[in-house]
């Protein structure tokens, strides 16, 4: 692990907000690293309000989506809502068509087959409109590249409202209207939406027509909030102000499926990470091992009963889904440690039987141990089909670009995208790719980097910075939890490895060379730690990297250390 440091605030920045805010040094710090600079940001931060979302009108084309629809609504056209199979997708189709159906009944849903279509908009789901009459399609969080299928649907009589928040290409499909923020013609102010969130700025302007304002809209944002935090999109600006929220509807009003989910696991008062580790896998397990269409019906049931029996379906998928990521997972690293590809810059691997629906968590897994810009691919109908991850730092996406030319399609973000190549073209892609990212990748991003926020003492952390700290959630890229670093630490002699085969850390700490820790000690838990318990032998000195949290343990509730890293 790298441990990097983050540059300090200017000392008069840290005066002169500590003193604005009646806070301590420690917590100017972390709002200055957070850009936010005066007592009134703080305010906006600390206080998310609906107030602080844009006009939806700003988007490019959101005129020409909203007219469009009202058209269908009013002449009673059968309107299509088309999205994705992943989290982003489902919960956008959900959302849209709930909504729809507040004003129509002719509204139907429609999830591509991950392994008969493939990603996004198909030729099929386009007949499918024709053959049952749709005159309009809302594609969500897909359709930005789809401009021959776009084309295909005018030819039918059917007219496309794009929305997608993915990377457009150099040219966009000739829909009615595409709302997209990352267009470079589009002056809307933030540019990090999900796709789900799109979609729900394109209902705001629909139900500021329909006489309503964005208070009668929050039942929908437990799915925005479920695929901003599923989608790993920055949780800054308007992103921040959903999934604060969207959190609150999911604790305490959420949706039947939600509640569903909940229930089965059992869990309380949920954070913004539990539901990309409890809710999103379970959602998207339908679409990988299944369907879709299994999602969005779980997310559109109104009835508690049957919610009940969808979440218990999907549940199946989803110890299916984790059953082959771990066996594919396993066969992966094994092909890379035959082919020595830690030596190389990139790891890229095949099997043709692998499940096409888990090879995005098998590339997120690999990275987990061989820290490169990762694909794994499979076979899909005639042609092989990836999905790449990649490290902190490195664009996956321009280096997919950059080897185009083997590739019959791609697409998606810096961090995560897909691609489909002819087999024959594997070998070739596989060098081509190797080649781009040895030439263009800083050699340090090869190694995780913890970036620490600020260094503390043990006494500082205390019941009155977490009850600030709290605050700041939902945490997530734009806005991680804070990452302290303490030194001088010594085990009292109560550490040890706990787990299954020792594999973790529990350490109790003091600082006993500092005056001020009168005889303060913190428990510590380091996941997948366990072999640097040599490290706090003996009562040797050593420094931790670490987050604060809550343990709860038999009714009481104490702060303990979250361990990243020690030496």
């Amino acid at each position: 692990m790298r441990w990097t440091l983050k540059p300090k605030p200017p000392k008069e920045q840290i005066t002169a907000l500590k003193e604005a805010l009646q806070v301590d040094d420690i917590v100017a710090t972390l709002l200055l690293q957070r850009n936010i600079e005066s007592f009134e940001e703080a305010k906006d931060f600390f206080r998310p309000s609906f107030a602080h979302l844009h006009d939806p009108y700003l988007m490019k084309d959101m005129d020409k989506a909203v007219a469009r629809i009202e058209r269908a609504l009013s002449q009673g056209e059968n309107i299509l809502v088309l999205g994705d199979y992943d989290v982003d997708g489902t919960t956008s189709v959900a959302l849209m068509s709930s909504y729809l159906k507040t004003r129509t009944d002719r509204v139907a849903t429609y999830i591509p087959d991950r392994y008969d279509e493939g990603y996004g908009i198909s030729y099929k789901g386009i007949d499918f409109a024709d053959d049952n009459d749709f005159s309009l399609i809302v594609a969500l969080d897909c359709g930005i590249k789809a401009i021959d299928k776009v084309a295909y649907a005018k030819e039918k009589g059917i007219d496309f409202v794009i929305c997608d928040h993915h990377r457009p290409g150099s040219e966009v499909p000739q829909a009615v209207a595409v709302l997209d923020p990352k267009q470079e013609d589009c002056q809307y102010p933030y540019k990090e939406l999900c796709g789900c969130g799109v979609g729900f700025k394109l209902i705001q302007a629909l139900s500021a027509n329909d006489g309503k304002t964005i208070d009668d809209l929050t039942e929908y944002l437990d799915l925005v909030a479920t695929a901003i935090g599923a989608d790993i999109v920055p949780i800054t600006g308007e992103n921040r102000v959903l999934a604060y929220f969207g959190m609150q509807v999911i604790n305490a009003q959420p949706r039947p499926g939600f509640q569903a989910i909940i229930n089965q696991v059992k869990k309380s008062n949920l954070s913004i990470t539990d539901v990309v580790f409890i809710i999103a896998p379970r959602i998207n397990a339908a679409g990988r091992m299944k369907h879709g269409n299994h999602a969005v019906t779980l997310l559109t049931e109104t009835n508690p009963a049957l919610a009940e029996q969808y979440a218990s379906e999907i549940e199946t998928f989803n110890s299916d889904r984790r059953e082959a990521d771990q066996q594919i997972t396993v066969e992966a690293l094994e092909q890379i440690v035959q082919l020595q590809e830690q030596e190389r810059y990139t790891s890229v691997v095949y099997q043709e039987h692998w499940h096409k629906g888990v090879i995005g968590i098998v590339a997120s897994r690999l990275i987990e141990t061989y820290y490169r810009p990762t694909l794994v691919f499979t076979k899909s109908g005639d042609k092989l089909a990836a999905s790449a991850r990649s490290v902190s730092g490195f664009d996956v996406y321009n280096a997919l670009e950059a080897c185009s030319e083997h590739i019959e399609q791609f697409g998606g973000h810096k961090y995560a995208a897909g691609l489909t190549l002819k087999e024959e073209n594997y070998e070739a892609f596989k060098q081509a790719f190797e080649d781009v990212v040895s030439q263009t990748i800083d050699k340090t991003l090869l190694t995780p980097e913890i970036k620490i926020d600020t260094k503390i003492e043990l006494h500082e952390v205390n019941a009155k910075l977490w009850r600030i700290m709290k605050q700041f959630a939902p945490f997530g890229p734009g806005n991680m939890s804070p990452i302290f670093m303490t030194e001088d630490l010594v085990d009292t002699g109560y550490g040890k490895c706990v787990g299954e085969d020792d594999k973790h850390l529990r350490v109790l700490v003091g600082q006993p060379h500092n005056p001020q820790a009168n005889g303060n000690t913190l428990v510590g838990i380091g996941f997948g730690l366990g072999d640097k318990f040599p490290l706090i032998q003996d009562k040797q000195a050593f420094k931790a990297v670490y987050s604060i949290d809550e343990n709860h343990w038999n009714g009481t509730v104490s702060l303990q250390m979250k361990l990243r890293d020690i030496k």
